[in-house]
């Protein structure tokens, strides 16, 4: 089965991160990247794990700091940054995925003409992050009420950026939460914006471009600015897993 876009069996606690993210169809995921700028990563989590991250929400010791986003201007809605220790499974998660899209990060600097490569290992990503400053961890859990939103922003944090970030939905559409599309804009070169509502089920990941990606034109290659958000929740309660790649400074 095409893992890409087909729906995965359910998960088994025992399952380690590196199998779960070993099991889908990577080269039609970085199809998805190219052509795109997201692909969709079916039944990521189990029921059972969306609901126990989601749960953590409440419980401020996970955590290094929560953000109002009406505050500044972000949107309306909150979400907390979790501190180091990262709980076990967002930590062995994040470390898994970054060695598959690693790969495609890479390529995508390579053909942007941008220096920069990435160790095959996250330890080692993050270790370059910690030496240059950015030392504070970026997963993070974001909460939605009715009325709220995400308006459409880039996650930088500062001069080291992983260009691939992936977000997981913890709430089910239509069950727990109306509304709250997932939203992703690109802005190419003397053209218009073209938005995209990515959908997503409980969860479900979506790994998507931070900031730019790299497509063919017909006169070379050229870069498209990308930028997500969220549409305003008409009602329920909508969680979201974070998992953004470099630290913060």
């Amino acid at each position: 089965m095409n893992m890409a876009t087909g729906r995965e069996p359910q998960r088994t606690p025992a399952q380690s991160a590196g199998d779960r993210v070993d099991g889908y169809d990577w080269q039609a995921l970085a199809a998805d990247l190219d052509g795109f700028g997201n692909a969709i990563l079916p039944k990521f989590l189990s029921a059972e794990e969306c609901r126990s991250i989601a749960n953590l929400y409440g419980d401020e010791s996970h955590f290094r700091s929560r953000v109002i986003m009406a505050r500044h201007g972000f949107g309306k809605g909150e979400y907390r940054y979790f501190s180091y220790p990262l709980p076990t499974l967002i930590e062995n998660l994040r470390t898994a995925l970054y060695s598959r899209l690693a790969v495609q990060a890479n390529q995508w600097n390579e053909r942007i003409g941008l220096q920069q490569r990435f160790p095959a290992d996250h330890e080692s990503y993050l270790a370059r992050c910690h030496a240059a400053g950015q030392v504070r961890p970026t997963p993070l859990l974001l909460q939605y009420g009715p009325g709220d939103f995400n308006c459409l922003h880039q996650d930088l944090y500062g001069d080291f950026v992983f260009p691939i970030q992936v977000a997981i939905l913890l709430s089910e559409p239509g069950d727990d939460f109306t509304g709250g599309e997932f939203v992703l804009t690109e802005q190419r070169p003397r053209m218009q914006s073209r938005a995209e509502v990515v959908p997503l089920r409980r969860g479900d990941a979506v790994a998507f471009a931070v900031n730019n990606r790299p497509v063919q034109g017909t006169r070379g290659t050229y870069r498209v600015n990308m930028r997500h958000g969220v549409s305003r929740l008409r009602s329920g309660m909508r969680h979201t897993l974070g998992i953004i790649f470099h630290d913060a400074s």
